[in-house]
């Protein structure tokens, strides 16, 4: 039997706001729900224990009702810069992959980079790239909100 070939992707993002507050925005579930999820989806629960070995638990809704968890452990975290976690849908399980998310600034803005290693093949990785590309894109429009709004 033949091993699934592994891929890798990187999704990268300029987003107006300093690497602390994107990272309180990517690890506080108050604000993670207000943004995380691929277009078409919303995120109804999150749970997240920010510490290494701590585990965390993501619920993406699709637009047709179906819910799909996401969850995995911290393995690194360097507070503002980098986390660093296992990625593995709970139902059905598969494989466990890895994903590290950097916070770099860059003047008044900070660049996200997300790498997501340890993916099962190219459509895996096709999922994936859609997905964090709208993730990235619902985090910059939650920003620009939070600035209109005054939210710390």
């Amino acid at each position: 039997m033949n091993e699934p070939d592994v891929a890798t992707l990187v999704v990268r993002r300029i987003i107006r706001a300093t690497p602390e507050r994107l990272f309180a925005f990517w690890t506080e579930p108050e604000h993670l729900m207000r943004w995380w999820g691929p277009n078409g989806a919303s995120c109804p629960a999150a749970e997240i224990d920010l510490r290494a070995g701590g585990s965390y638990r993501i619920a993406n809704r699709f637009a047709d009702g179906n819910v799909v968890w996401i969850a995995g452990v911290f393995e690194e975290i360097q507070r503002p810069h980098r986390l660093l976690y296992t990625w593995q849908l709970e139902k059905p399980a598969a494989s466990r992959e890895r994903v590290s998310v950097s916070f770099e600034p860059h003047g008044d803005m900070t660049q996200v980079i997300v790498t997501h290693e340890r993916i099962a093949g190219a459509a895996a990785r096709t999922s994936h790239e859609r997905g964090w590309n709208g993730c990235l894109d619902g985090l910059a429009r939650y920003v620009g909100e939070s600035a209109r709004l005054g939210t710390p």
